[in-house]
């Protein structure tokens, strides 16, 4: 049976605003070798699937520079000091579209790499979004908000439309959540 690893200590290799990486030394259980590890460390994240009353899902496109294309998404970001994910989720959500909703709900948590990221994403529900304000983006933001029916969301993941990982998990909680909670009612 597998066995956790002796964390023996670690090196911060550089820290930035957004994540700091740094290496580990452990010891094998089973060999006793002992093993660096690169990781990022990072605040949580979140993500929040804002449905507007008439089934809508409200989506955000925006220039990505990691693969230097745009990427069509769900408001998300990283938790500030002092946040909880739900206040994130409804910050997020109002900062990227000027929109808010009903209280946010919990749909499942990911490790997005658990090989080398130290960090959760957290998804978030939030119902009967709708447009209060206009949005507070950040000077690294310049986001369009579009809005697309709930029921085109798997042919857009499909035909590669919606590319991001953890917007896709994001999509898969929503459905496994709804659909589970449809056949519990059934019974």
């Amino acid at each position: 049976m597998a066995q956790p690893w002796t964390y023996l200590h670690s090196k911060v290799l550089q820290s930035g605003p957004v994540f700091t990486t740094k290496i580990e030394h452990y010891r094998s259980p089973r060999t006793g070798q002992v093993h660096d590890f690169y990781l990022i460390d990072s605040p949580d994240w979140v993500n929040v699937i804002p449905l507007t009353g008439d089934g809508k899902v409200i989506l955000v496109r925006q220039y990505r520079f990691g693969t230097k294309e745009f990427s069509l998404e769900i408001p998300g970001g990283m938790l500030d000091p002092g946040d909880t994910p739900a206040s994130a989720a409804s910050r997020e959500l109002l900062e990227e579209t000027g929109c808010t909703g009903d209280e946010p709900i919990l749909l499942g948590v990911v490790h997005p790499n658990p090989a080398i990221h130290t960090n959760r994403c957290y998804t978030y529900l939030v119902k009967n979004a709708a447009y209060k304000s206009p949005p507070k983006q950040d000077s690294t933001e310049d986001i369009e908000v579009l809005r697309f029916p709930l029921s085109e969301i798997p042919r857009l993941i499909h035909d590669g439309k919606i590319s991001h990982a953890l917007v896709v998990a994001a999509f898969y909680w929503y459905f496994s959540v709804t659909e589970f909670k449809n056949s519990m009612s059934r019974k």
